[in-house]
């Protein structure tokens, strides 16, 4: 890897969000860092991106709704 392409690396690393610690589940965090990237989604949106069936999905946002860390607005989910 050249200086150039490391660089673009650490960049990327340095932009990418913060993940809540507190968050423990690999699948968890896919959603929560799914949402920070998309802003807001449909379970069904998120199914179809991530390949986790829409149960698992209710599962988590339900857990990540208890925290605090994700709000319902109609079908949607977004971070709070």
């Amino acid at each position: 890897m050249d200086p150039s392409e490391m660089l673009e690396t650490e960049t990327a690393y340095a932009t990418a969000p913060a993940l809540p610690p507190e968050l423990q589940s690999p699948r968890a965090k896919l959603v929560y860092l799914y949402l920070t990237t998309n802003g807001h989604a449909t379970v069904s949106e998120m199914g179809d991106s991530l390949g986790m069936k829409k149960m698992s999905l209710y599962s988590i946002l339900k857990t990540l709704r208890k925290r605090d860390m994700v709000a319902r607005d109609g079908d949607a989910y977004t971070l709070t």
